[in-house]
């Protein structure tokens, strides 16, 4: 089936699920026991972030191209901006889980100069492009989630959370890389050059990774601290192993 066709959004989001979806039953990862968990942060985490679109979707920040849908919105969002915020953080979130299997830790300090870096540097540019409504909002609260992530609450899961986010980048190229025009005549999601900085990786504009960042991390961090502790392999390491 050609990319250039109404089911090309709903056809992203499905191949960027179906391997995780399938790997989930592996008998040395077992994800799917951890479905409750999961399912109840993925809802919980698309409330504020549908709004954050449908917000912007009004102002003319971003869009969407009608010839890569169905044709379904709901709350005038199309039904695959909808799935988006399940089928890619289920994806990130299996991703993160197989990490967390290691059971190794990082450096407390090391992961802590990581991220004091990520906080100052998405600060000083989301406040330099604070009339950039894409840019302001996302580099902000990443930098604010950061914050509150690192040194209030001080997890010695961050370092694999950095890590899985590495390994993502490939993937999320070329998901993200569709949707903003690789591979097909128009980009799927289209957005406003008076509310992003302008620079793209290929066709991706930089917030999206900071956007995806913020996303996943709202995710991890409610599954691992908020009500949902117990998200542990469900394999056991032998009494002597050391990491």
């Amino acid at each position: 089936m050609s990319l250039n066709s109404s089911y090309t959004y709903l056809l992203v989001n499905l191949g960027a699920l179906i391997i995780p979806l399938l790997f989930s039953f592996h008998p040395k990862i077992q994800f799917y026991k951890r479905w409750k968990e999961v399912l109840l942060s993925l809802f919980l985490v698309s409330i504020p972030f549908i709004a954050w679109d449908i917000l912007y979707t009004h102002l003319g920040v971003w869009g969407f191209e009608n010839k890569y849908l169905l044709g379904v919105s709901v709350f005038n969002l199309p039904i695959e901006e909808i799935l988006f915020f399940y089928c890619i953080p289920y994806a990130c979130v299996f991703t993160y889980y197989c990490f967390r299997l290691i059971q190794k830790e990082f450096g407390y300090f090391s992961i802590r100069w990581v991220s004091l870096f990520l906080i100052i540097g998405l600060l000083v540019l989301g406040i330099l492009n604070f009339n950039r409504l894409y840019t302001s909002v996302t580099f902000i609260g990443l930098s604010l989630l950061l914050v509150f992530t690192q040194f209030y609450l001080s997890p010695n899961w961050l370092g694999r959370f950095y890590l899985s986010l590495v390994v993502l980048i490939l993937p999320f190229l070329i998901v993200n890389g569709i949707l903003t025009g690789t591979a097909v005549d128009k980009p799927i999601v289209w957005y406003n050059s008076e509310e992003f900085m302008g620079v793209r990786l290929g066709t991706i504009p930089i917030e999206d990774f900071f956007y995806g960042f913020l996303l996943i991390l709202l995710n991890v961090l409610l599954i691992e601290n908020v009500g949902m502790r117990g998200f542990e392999p469900p394999i056991s390491r032998p009494p002597d192993a050391h990491f």
